[in-house]
């Protein structure tokens, strides 16, 4: 997926910043209009940031998660034949696993991840340290980087995801099972992570094919 995709070279973005920006509160992310996301994309497609932060923010994009579930990402955790990445309910905010379906997008992004590097653990692993995770503020960096500071975070993603897709006429019940947010009957919750699963598979092809659609715009 070229127009999505790309390659750009690697370079260690965060030393230069770091001091410079402190992590937003959790109560006010900022997010992208739908206005604003073909500027965004050419910008990401054109920013010359570590191979893998490019790929980790459109990655992001395609799956809408948190981003600690980005970060902690293991391979063992994703079905290449079914499509599906399964979040195991500890590295979940709700403490409930939870299935990601992937696009033909979000596969291709995975097959360039891998052959970026060998880890045998993390598909995000820190430049610095390889048997841990990337580092919390390396996306963020990014998006500073490329003049979005104050203007939207990468936790913002989901938001512009969630008002797009309603916006489109998917339930939002769909909507709200994919962006995992909490169920609090605990009997459902143990069977939740598959709920509406094949509306979901459908939303987030539809999703990947929008956002590489305005990254041509």
């Amino acid at each position: 997926m070229r127009g999505f995709g790309g390659w750009v070279c690697d370079s260690l973005i965060a030393a230069d910043l770091r001091g410079s920006l402190t992590t937003r509160k959790k109560q006010n992310y900022s997010r992208f209009e739908e206005k604003e996301l073909p500027e965004f994309l050419q910008r990401l497609e054109n920013y010359h940031a570590g191979t893998q932060t490019h790929l980790a923010l459109k990655f992001i994009m395609l799956t809408f998660v948190r981003t600690k579930e980005l970060r902690g990402a293991e391979w063992d955790e994703f079905d290449f034949k079914t499509a599906e990445w399964r979040i195991p309910a500890e590295r979940m905010k709700m403490r409930e696993k939870h299935i990601v379906p992937l696009s033909k997008q979000a596969i291709a992004i995975l097959k360039e991840v891998r052959a970026l590097h060998n880890n045998p653990k993390f598909v995000f692993p820190s430049s610095v340290s390889p048997h841990k995770m990337m580092s919390e503020n390396t996306m963020l960096y990014a998006m500073h980087h490329m003049g979005y500071k104050s203007k939207s975070t990468v936790h913002g993603f989901r938001g512009t995801a969630s008002t797009i897709l309603n916006e489109n006429r998917f339930r939002p019940d769909v909507i709200e099972r994919q962006l995992a947010h909490g169920e609090r009957n605990k009997v459902r919750a143990s069977y939740n992570h598959a709920q509406y699963l094949p509306e979901r598979k459908e939303m987030m092809q539809w999703w990947a094919d929008y956002l590489e659609k305005k990254s041509n715009e």
